[in-house]
């Protein structure tokens, strides 16, 4: 499996080269990061935010990227609470494999809505997530709150 550290092989640097967001389910692009719909989410809404320069940890990056990145995670999460109306959210950002990065060259902060009892059977017995819309239709409500 490829570690992406290589930003040619990077699916955040090849999505943001294409300028396809809709399609590539990118949300909002700002001065130093954007926010992007995780493509295979834990939840509904399920969002990444990220810097545009390709770099595996939080320690490398600029104080201004830093406090970009914060800023979008809680304009985000307005969004999510707008469009969704969650119980909570987690937040949090995975470097290297050994902490659970499957992107491990571009460092991202998850942000991931909550509801009471939303664990159920499906993820327990049938390793399965069933979400209730599609990221498209995810993508719009979103967009419409941002």
């Amino acid at each position: 499996m490829s570690s992406f550290h290589d930003r040619d092989e990077c699916v955040f640097c090849k999505k943001l080269d294409e300028n396809k967001d809709r399609e590539n389910l990118i949300l909002h692009r700002g001065e130093n990061c954007f926010m992007i719909l995780n493509l295979f989410p834990y939840s509904t809404g399920h969002t990444m935010v990220a810097p545009y320069d390709h770099i595996g940890t939080i320690e490398k990056l600029d104080e201004k990227t830093l406090a970009e990145m914060m800023t979008l995670s809680q304009k985000c999460m307005g969004a999510i609470r707008d469009g969704f109306t969650p119980d909570g959210f987690n937040l949090g950002i995975n470097i290297e494999r050994v902490a659970g990065a499957g992107i491990t060259g571009h460092v991202h902060l998850h942000i991931v809505p909550r509801w009471a009892g939303d664990t159920n059977f499906m993820p327990i017995c049938a390793d399965t997530k069933i979400l209730p819309m599609s990221l498209d239709d995810v993508w719009s409500r979103m967009k419409s709150h941002l």
